[in-house]
């Protein structure tokens, strides 16, 4: 049973066709998984299907009754309220319920025997479904989802307006799960969460009854959640069953079998043009050639895949600095409270470092406590005098201004040419590149603050979850431009195929902390 059809829908932005004729099907149960390249258009599709914007053809089919939820990455939160205040929220219609249960409770007082009758058969009613849905255990199952997804070590008394990005993301996210709606719709729900917090959402996706629409870069979680892949390229969208490795084997076959029907085409063009070229001129065999160019004005060619431009990246080393680049003495990090105890340690010119562990326990407070953004909460950090740094945020939605703009304001001295050069090495198109920054694709916003990294000549790359948001190739160039990075590396990330094999050390904070992991 389909609960969700989408029928020849077509949908382009600026002169790009983004999809075109695409139809997609969402049978009960299934778990899908959307992929593609950065900025193929998986989440203009997600916003088509959630009615968050109109195609420019097609239609767009819900079954009766569906309750729909969707995660996107640019989903908010209401300051002023905790965090528990805001997943209680996830149960207001329950909340709404037991208000008039006990409206009716009130009612009785001064009710007839008839009005009696109908308040106490109510309220029976009402209490029979808050039983049923399990309302008088709902703060326990805050707590699980909660502890499931890292939420119980921020606290879960704390206002969400002093949340970072990645907590807000986990925030909405346990929200969303506890809200259990027919149909679940994730945009990258695995960013910002480390693998405890990733192995936990992996069993529950696995266990879940419903079904859902997953869009992810993640392709180990993907093989472990999803039972269907919708592949979206060049504007057309292609269903495959199976998980992410069984869609690579059937992509390959068939890219395989299309280039096999192609040469074989281009061959047999080229045997009619040659006969065509040879006879056309002759009386004797002109119908046969006339015969012969009727066979080839009607042949359907066959297109190859376009092969898409990988992004390039590579950092500008500058001079060495010397032997340390980073020391510390006794160094606490914290802000109202320690996170370590304290850390004496130095970093060696040329040592590129992985900084992994559970999320709250200071990684990212580390990387700016040693560039000295923020002062430390004990002990002292000091950089080497020559030490010139390049910091990649964990996160940064960007302004009002055009890429180009933003770009050509911070580097001046650069042509319009160089900087659309620039960009397009980077895996950037003409379209990004005229869009504000703030409307980017998380994966788009990525590779545009890695470029504007790459233009400073560095010898301390520090980088703070780069691979958020990024697709499978430009997670592959990034690697590589780390690899053959001359200078010290210090990065934070979750994904241990990312850095393992190009870090020279691995440290683990969960090590150093005064926290209960």
């Amino acid at each position: 049973m389909s609960v969700l059809t989408v029928e020849n829908v077509s949908h382009g932005f600026g002169g790009r066709q983004i999809l075109e004729d695409a139809s997609f099907r969402l049978n009960k149960g299934e778990h899908v998984g959307l992929v593609g390249a950065n900025g193929e258009g998986k989440t203009t599709f997600l916003n088509i299907i959630t009615g968050e914007l109109m195609p420019d053809s097609g239609r767009v089919t819900w079954c009766n009754h569906i309750t729909c939820g969707y995660l996107d990455q640019r989903s908010t939160l209401t300051p002023g309220k905790t965090i528990r205040e805001t997943l209680r929220e996830a149960f207001s219609r329950f909340y709404d319920l037991e208000k008039e249960m006990l409206a009716d409770y009130d009612k009785m007082a001064e009710a007839d025997e008839d009005e009696m009758s109908r308040l106490m058969e109510d309220a029976a009613e009402i209490q029979e479904i808050l039983e049923q849905s399990g309302f008088y255990t709902i703060d326990s199952k805050i707590e699980e989802y909660a502890n499931g997804l890292g939420l119980g070590d921020i606290g879960l008394d704390r206002d969400v307006a002093e949340l970072s990005g990645g907590q807000r993301s986990k925030v909405l996210l346990s929200k969303l799960l506890l809200e259990n709606p027919m149909i679940l719709i994730l945009d990258e729900p695995t960013n910002y969460l480390d693998e405890n917090h990733i192995a936990w959402l992996t069993r529950f996706l696995q266990n879940y009854e419903n079904a859902f629409i997953l869009v992810s870069h993640d392709i180990s979680f993907l093989n472990d959640v999803v039972n269907v892949i919708y592949h979206v390229e060049d504007a057309v969208l292609t269903r495959y069953t199976g998980n992410y490795d069984d869609f690579m084997r059937m992509y390959d076959i068939k890219r395989a079998q299309l280039e096999q029907a192609y040469k074989k085409q281009q061959k047999e063009i080229a045997d009619l043009e040659d006969f065509i070229a040879r006879n056309k001129a002759r009386i004797a065999t002109t119908n046969m050639a006339k015969s012969r160019q009727k066979k080839l004005d009607k042949m359907e060619k066959i297109e190859l895949m376009k092969e898409k431009p990988k992004p390039v990246f590579q950092f500008d080393y500058s001079r060495a600095p010397g032997k340390y680049v980073v020391e510390t003495e006794d160094l606490v990090l914290g802000y109202d409270e320690p996170l370590t105890r304290p850390l004496s340690f130095h970093i060696e010119r040329g040592k590129k470092i992985a900084i992994k562990g559970v999320n709250g326990l200071g990684k990212s407070t580390l990387l700016k406590t040693m560039l000295g953004i923020i002062p430390p909460f004990a002990g002292s950090v000091s950089l080497d005098y020559y030490a010139e740094a390049a910091y990649f945020e964990q996160e940064h939605a960007g302004g009002e201004k055009t890429a180009l703009q933003d770009f050509w304001d911070e580097f001046p001295a650069l042509d319009n040419g160089q900087v659309r050069r620039a960009l397009a090495r980077c895996g950037l198109t003409n379209e990004h590149i005229e869009s504000q920054v703030r409307v980017l694709s998380g994966g788009e916003n990525a590779k545009f603050r890695l470029c504007k990294l790459m233009q400073k000549p560095m010898n301390l790359l520090v980088l703070d979850e780069p691979t958020n948001h990024l697709d499978q190739a430009a997670k592959e160039a990034l690697k590589d431009a780390v690899r053959e990075f001359k200078g010290t590396v210090i990065l934070v990330s979750h994904e241990p195929e990312f850095y393992t094999d190009i870090v020279t050390d691995i440290w683990n904070i969960e090590d150093w902390t005064v926290k209960t992991v």
